[in-house]
């Protein structure tokens, strides 16, 4: 995995500065009018999926003394964001299986059909202002569309570029396009959209799910990416160098 020397930063313990956490990470998830029930519970799964798997559980786990620190939250239109796991450390293997647990048994809520992004990324940064102690502050990001309502998400983008948060997004294409396929224009559309509307910070990135069916998999690489071990020596951005090959 990219990023992550287990030896090298389990050598560094007696090194590295004290601090709550190393990395607070809110994600967002859209459950506007776009995304049905099949899709709500594809999304849930996915996420917990991700969560599990032996890469993401390993970059979870690798400096406990100073964990990531997870929130979930669902957003659609301007009156429905919720907050579906707050924020909670995972210092253990238990921690995060409980995690799992809870975001497979969510239910969905009734919602509104609007999508307002913008209100979705005020949303996250509020969350993320909660964890100011933490080296890095990330805001996830998951949509299958545009925004249709409440202020545009390029003038958000603007109040969150001073604050030093990354943004990331995961944009989701269409499942069964009616006429032929056209998954991958349409998703190539969408990512830039979120690439000049959303994102945030030099090292941001816009992760792309060909339908809710590949939403695991694209969740799971996102958080490989965004979970990158660091190291407090000559700065708290400072990233464990990269191993050949990975």
């Amino acid at each position: 995995m990219r990023g992550l020397v287990l030896a090298l930063a389990l050598g560094l313990s007696s090194t590295v500065s004290e601090a709550a956490c190393r990395q607070a990470l809110a994600l967002g998830l859209d459950v506007s009018g776009s995304v049905d029930a099949r899709e709500y519970r594809l999304q849930m799964d996915g996420l917990a999926a991700a969560l599990d798997s032996a890469q993401v559980r390993q970059a979870l786990m690798i400096m406990p003394d100073t964990p990531v620190y997870l929130l979930v939250y669902e957003w659609s239109g301007p009156e429905d964001p919720t907050v579906v796991l707050p924020w909670t450390a995972v210092t253990g293997p238990q921690v995060l299986n409980g995690i799992i647990g809870q975001l497979r048994s969510l239910e969905r809520r009734n919602a509104t059909p609007g999508t307002a992004l913008g209100l979705a990324m005020r949303e996250g940064v509020s969350h993320l202002n909660e964890r100011k102690e933490c080296w890095k502050l990330t805001l996830d990001l998951s949509g299958d569309g545009k925004s249709n309502l409440g202020p545009r998400p390029v003038d958000i983008k603007r109040e969150i570029e001073p604050t030093g948060i990354t943004v990331n997004a995961l944009v989701i294409g269409a499942d069964a396009p009616s006429i032929g396929d056209i998954r991958q224009a349409e998703i190539s559309g969408l990512s830039a959209y979120f690439h000049k509307e959303v994102i945030v910070g030099s090292d941001s990135f816009v992760e792309t799910a060909l339908g809710f069916e590949d939403y695991a998999a694209a969740m799971a690489r996102k958080l490989e990416r965004e979970l990158e071990t660091l190291i407090l020596g000559a700065s708290p951005n400072t990233a464990l160098p990269r191993v050949p090959g990975q």
